[in-house]
């Protein structure tokens, strides 16, 4: 096998679950081939570069083995070599992920009963007029 599609290779190489996932990112233009946008039809051999967009995450690399056909994870990771610019932002990626706090997490605990108590009896005098 000398060549095989940017569609299959991109689901062999597990980047998308899905074939009809892959072929909807090549289509939508996050998939670029040695720096040009492709068809999910394109061809694509040994040595080709790759750039994809998964999410956020832009990564690049390079083509070191072809199949068309889905196998596990470690032959999966036999078909390409990513570069070391990618395997760096991806890591800052990660980092960012995990320094960032969750939606929500300024809003503090929960407010116990008597907390809530409080927060009615404080609404209510403000509905009298009361300071």
């Amino acid at each position: 096998m000398e060549q095989v599609r940017i569609d299959k290779w991109l689901w062999a190489a597990r980047f998308f679950k899905t074939r009809s996932a892959a072929t909807d990112a090549v289509l939508g233009g996050r998939v670029h081939v040695n720096g040009s946008r492709v068809k999910p039809s394109k061809e694509v051999g040994l040595e080709d570069m790759v750039e994809v967009t998964v999410e956020t995450l832009k990564r690049t690399v390079q083509i070191t083995g072809l199949s068309d056909k889905r196998g596990p994870a470690r032959v999966a990771a036999s078909l390409y070599a990513e570069t070391p610019e990618s395997i760096a932002a991806q890591e800052e990626h990660r980092l960012e992920r995990r320094l960032t706090r969750p939606l929500g997490a300024d809003l503090g605990a929960r407010p116990t009963k008597l907390d809530r108590r409080r927060l009615d009896a404080l609404r209510r005098s403000m509905r009298r007029g009361r300071p």
